[in-house]
């Protein structure tokens, strides 16, 4: 209605330049005429007839104007649809007009956004837009729920669960794995990769063996289980002549990463050592010589039993499995034991520690072994560490 009352409004005014126009060129010669004519018989008129038609057109009442939609329900031909266009027209009351304009009674529109009816005309319901039929369901299986992720520095499961029973174990084994991981510490857990149980009990289920487990987030599992011989626990005297217990210290212990030798021979006891691998402890300031390697000559048939001048015997074949093995794979960081006021290292498994009670780590590798007067029969436990 807006654009129709601006268009009627710039006809009168084009009309009226029009009149002007064609007055002027009927009497050229006459200004006068011309003016008068243009005042009296063309200007007045003109501005007459406008003001009566925007009084009729541009401000008519509104009770006399009326919209009429023609609708039709949705489906009939020409009806709503949801890509069509709806149809109107304006019902104008009859009005006197001037002859020069020629106002129709009605006007056609069509209109290109949607149109909403209220409050009194009938709801038209739109047809529902098509529904996917649904696939027939299948059965989905259940899968069991993910364990936990360990949060960094703990252990996964609780450590009942990482012990339990292993089927694939003797009766032996599943008791020296049972007792090792009774024995282990958490920070023992964490920092060891491969773990050495060698019993030097004379005799019982499991005296002088060595177990050799791996631990998978602290979980033991067994490797190896060899025959070993450690010391023979008596007062001897070595190659020089000079006395010497030879007993096998019980305690923990790790490997010296600067004493790792595929030949060696002690001087001591005038005796080979193949792939000897030191401990890396010191008793009053000075290293020891307690090592792991491999029997030679007659000691070879005596595994089994304690044979040894202190260090942990095994088999030719098994000593070298082990060396590579700890070689190849268990070099990195590991915690270093705490040394006393008499300049000796701990065996009862006690770290050296900063100032803020942190670890003190070093090169090394990470392998713990425990060595233990534990025989794996009922009551020994109490002279483990004997």
């Amino acid at each position: 209605m807006f654009v129709l009352r601006k268009l009627a409004l710039c006809y009168l005014v084009s009309v009226s330049a029009f009149g002007l126009a064609a007055g002027l060129r009927a009497w050229p010669g006459a200004a006068d005429n011309a003016v008068r004519i243009a005042r009296d018989d063309i200007w007045r008129p003109t501005v007459q007839m406008a003001m009566e038609a925007s009084h009729h057109l541009l401000d008519p009442p509104a009770s006399d104007v009326r919209v009429v939609l023609a609708l039709k329900p949705p489906g009939a031909a020409g009806g709503l649809g949801f890509d069509e266009r709806t149809t109107a027209h304006v019902e104008l009351p009859q009005i006197e007009r001037p002859a020069l304009i020629d106002v129709p009674p009605q006007v056609q529109l069509t209109l290109d956004v949607p149109v909403v009816i209220v409050p009194d005309l009938p709801t038209i319901a739109l047809p529902p837009p098509p529904q996917k039929r649904a696939s027939p369901a299948r059965p989905v299986a259940e899968e069991p729920p993910l364990p936990p992720m360990p949060k960094t520095g703990a252990l996964p499961r609780t450590q009942a669960q990482l012990d339990s029973p292993d089927p694939t174990l003797t009766p032996e084994q599943a008791r020296a794995r049972a007792h090792l991981a009774a024995t282990l510490t958490p920070e023992m857990r964490e920092h060891f990769g491969l773990v050495i149980f060698v019993s030097k009990a004379a005799k019982g289920p499991l005296a002088q063996r060595a177990y050799i487990f791996k631990q998978n987030h602290g979980a033991l599992s067994l490797l190896y289980d060899w025959a070993a011989s450690t010391g023979r626990e008596k007062q001897e005297r070595d190659a020089q002549g000079d006395r010497s217990f030879t007993a096998t210290p019980a305690g923990f212990y790790q490997f010296d990463p600067e004493r790792m030798f595929r030949q060696y021979h002690s001087t001591n006891w005038d005796q080979d050592m193949p792939n000897a691998m030191f401990f890396n402890w010191q008793r009053e300031g000075l290293q020891t010589g307690l090592a792991i390697h491999a029997a030679t000559g007659d000691d070879v048939a005596k595994l089994g039993a304690r044979a040894s001048a202190g260090c942990v015997h095994l088999s030719p074949e098994n000593a070298r499995t082990l060396f590579n093995l700890v070689k190849a794979e268990y070099r990195g960081q590991v915690p270093r034991f705490a040394i006393d006021g008499n300049d000796t290292m701990s065996t009862k498994g006690k770290f050296s520690r900063r100032p803020d009670g942190s670890l003190r780590m070093a090169e090394g590798y990470r392998v713990l072994i425990d060595i233990e007067n534990y025989s794996g029969a009922e009551g020994s436990d109490e002279v483990a560490l004997l």
